[in-house]
Order: C-alpha cells, then sequence, then structure tokens
C-alpha cells in the first residue's frame, strides 16, 4: 500500500518518534483538560489543582537529582505504581511530582514518601529555593569550565532548609552553566551560577592536521579569531596549523567543537561567575537577564566552598531585606544595584558593567545614582 499524505498514520508499521503525551496523563487530568479553575499550594510541596467538575488533583512535589541511577528510578516508579496509579511526572527543574485524587489517597502517599525522606525530600514549591537546573559538566559535556551536579549538590546541601520552607520573600530559582554557551538558565534565574573560560584555546600542532579540517576550525569562530597559519610540531616538521587572536577570542569553545586538536579547559583558567536579578515571570515587573556580581570564583573541587558562601551571602541579603513576593531582580532594581553590592557585601568591579556591542540598551542614562560606600572609589 503506497503512502497517502492525507492519512499519515495509516498504515503505519514503526513505533518510530515519541508516544503521544496523552497517553501517560492520569486520567484525572485527561478528563480535566482545560477546566481547571484554580490551584492552591496546601504545605510546603504539596498542591492542590481544582476542576470546574468539582475533581481535584494533589500533587506532591520532591527533590530530586538530574543524574539518576536505574535504582532510583525504580524506586521512583514503585511508588508511582503503590499509590498513584503508576503516574508520576518531573518538572522542568528536575523535581518529580507525584499524583493522586483524593485526600485519602494523599495522605498514604504522604506516608510512603516519608518512609524515603532522605533521598525524596518534600518541598520545592512557593517562597522557597526550588531545585537547581544544571548542565551536564564534566560527567559529559566537552567544554565545560566547572563541573554541574558538583557544585549543585554543594549548594543545594547548604540551602536544604529554605527547599521544604516557604520563608522566603518570593521563589528563588537557582541555575547552573558549566560554560557561557548557557545550556542552562542562567541567563534569566534569580541566582546563576556559570562556569567560565579566561584563557583562549591551546592548539596541539602534532595533532591538529589529523584530526581537525583546518577551514572548518576557522569558520567555526563566530568572532573571527580564528586564523590559519604555519607552525612547527615536537618532531620539528612544519604543518598547517590556525593561531588564535586572544583580543577577539571570547572563550565559547566552539572551535574545539569542530577541532579537538584545540582544547580549552584549563585547571587555572577556569572557574565560576555568579550572576544574579534574571527571570522569566512577568507577574510583577517584566521578564529580567541576570547581571554579573561575582566575576571569578575558584574551580575549589570536591565542595565549592567559595561558591556556596557566595549564594548563602546573596540569598540571606535578598531574603532579610526584600518585601514580599519581590524577587531578587525586582529588589536590587528597587533599592538600587549599588545598594545591593553593598547589602550583599560584594565588591563592585569593572567587570560588572557591560561593554559588549549593544550594551547602550543596558546602561542607566539617567542623573540617579544611590551613593554608597561601594561606589565611592568609583566616583572620585
Amino acid at each position: 500500500m503506497g503512502y497517502d499524505p492525507k492519512n499519515p498514520m495509516e498504515g503505519r508499521i514503526t513505533d518510530l518518534g515519541p508516544r503521544y503525551y496523552g497517553d501517560f496523563l492520569p486520567p484525572v487530568i485527561k478528563e480535566n483538560k482545560g477546566k481547571w479553575l484554580y490551584h492552591e499550594i496546601l504545605e510546603p510541596g504539596v498542591l492542590v489543582h481544582v476542576s470546574e467538575t468539582g475533581a481535584k488533583v494533589y500533587t506532591v512535589r520532591c527533590g530530586s537529582a538530574r543524574l539518576l541511577t536505574v535504582n532510583r528510578v525504580r524506586l521512583y516508579c514503585d511508588i508511582a505504581d503503590k499509590c498513584c496509579g503508576g503516574y508520576l511526572r518531573f518538572t522542568t527543574r528536575n523535581n518529580v511530582e507525584f499524583m493522586v485524587d483524593s485526600e485519602d489517597k494523599l495522605a498514604a502517599l504522604k506516608a510512603e514518601l516519608a518512609s524515603h525522606k532522605d533521598v525524596l525530600p518534600i518541598g520545592g514549591t512557593g517562597a522557597c529555593v526550588t531545585n537547581i537546573v544544571h548542565t551536564q559538566g564534566w560527567v559529559h559535556c566537552h567544554t565545560p569550565a566547572t563541573d554541574a551536579s558538583g557544585p549543585v549538590k554543594a549548594v543545594m546541601d547548604d540551602l536544604f532548609e529554605y527547599f521544604g520552607s516557604m520563608t522566603l520573600p518570593a521563589q528563588v530559582r537557582i541555575a547552573l552553566a558549566c560554560c557561557l554557551n548557557m545550556c542552562g538558565a542562567v541567563h534569566a534565574s534569580d541566582i546563576a551560577i556559570l562556569g567560565i573560560h579566561r584563557k583562549p584555546p591551546m592548539i596541539d600542532n602534532d595533532r591538529i592536521s589529523g584530526v581537525c579540517e583546518i577551514p572548518l576550525a576557522i569558520a567555526s569562530c563566530p568572532l573571527g579569531a580564528v586564523k590559519p597559519a604555519k607552525a612547527t610540531n615536537s618532531a620539528g616538521e612544519e604543518v598547517k596549523s590556525v593561531k588564535v587572536n586572544a583580543e577577539r577570542c571570547m572563550f565559547c569553545g566552539n572551535c574545539y567543537t569542530m577541532c579537538p586538536a584545540m582544547p580549552l579547559a584549563d585547571p587555572e583558567g577556569d572557574g565560576i561567575a555568579i550572576l544574579v536579578g534574571g527571570k522569566v515571570s512577568n507577574s510583577k515587573s517584566a521578564p529580567k537577564f541576570s547581571k554579573l556580581v561575582v566575576p571569578f570564583l575558584p574551580n575549589t573541587t570536591p565542595r565549592w566552598p567559595e561558591t556556596v558562601a557566595c549564594v548563602r551571602q546573596i540569598l540571606e541579603a535578598y531574603a532579610k531585606d526584600a518585601k514580599k513576593y519581590e524577587r531578587l531582580g525586582e529588589w536590587a532594581e528597587r533599592i538600587g544595584w549599588e545598594k545591593f553590592f553593598e547589602k550583599t557585601g560584594l565588591p563592585f568591579t569593572e567587570k560588572s558593567i557591560d561593554d559588549y556591542r549593544l550594551a547602550y540598551d543596558t546602561w542607566r542614562t539617567t542623573t540617579q545614582f544611590k551613593y554608597t560606600s561601594h561606589t565611592a572609589a568609583y566616583t572620585k
């Protein structure tokens, strides 16, 4: 039978491609699609959605790691089979959610989760620090400047008190991207942990002509920093290679993606930057991009104490001073970024001044200025 473009599924004999998402919805959700009236947070980590039909869905959100073992996935599935009719879902921030349709089932679910509280902590809703969304890091990515799951584990261990409570002025979204290509949500998060390279790629002239297409390596650079060159390898032979204009390089690693003889990773040059104030929500103010506040922290493995301390320092200053429902970036804009640096105790440096081509739109162009001890050195 020939293919009929008007009936593409007719006669299909392959299961290639994803299943229809509706097949995985709990019955109560499928039956009430488009009919939900409102939802409430009953307690940290526990929500209820109410339908116009009177049906209710109770959701319990638990923290989960992004990198999971098969045993952990089996545990999730066992709990879902036992308490939730076999249904569960993952949030975009790597929490796992279990859903039931009655208060009796909710009580049984919470009792079951209580027996696994060491690996399934309940929380992550409302005015809290929810799970940290992050990228691959050293476990998989080929251009990271820091690890991902390592710093995330260390930071969340330190901030765990804020996961299962709702004591902050508003929700705080923390994200980590292991390099400035930003596979994570660090460009629009309240607190962002960003791996950064500070040195241009090294060139392995012994390998480059054998493993790289020189024109492809040159074309891969978005800033034209890579140019063709002649070089001498370790055997004293002249080979076709490239050279890098360090003034133009932005350390993105795109050349290494195309040419494995141009590695970027460096123990001393690589580290972490902290950005703050981003958000996607438009409930009180427009979405915002994150702003750089700490240009560099070292990769102090295995627990990244400098990064952990810096994130807590920012969070506690925000928690102490912000108004209810005020996101971190909204707080910083209300008090002034000068005061932000003063209240958080972070040193202000010229690295926090945007200097890219389209930066004019980000500059303050009024005469308003909030003088603080942190800005005194820059106003003389």
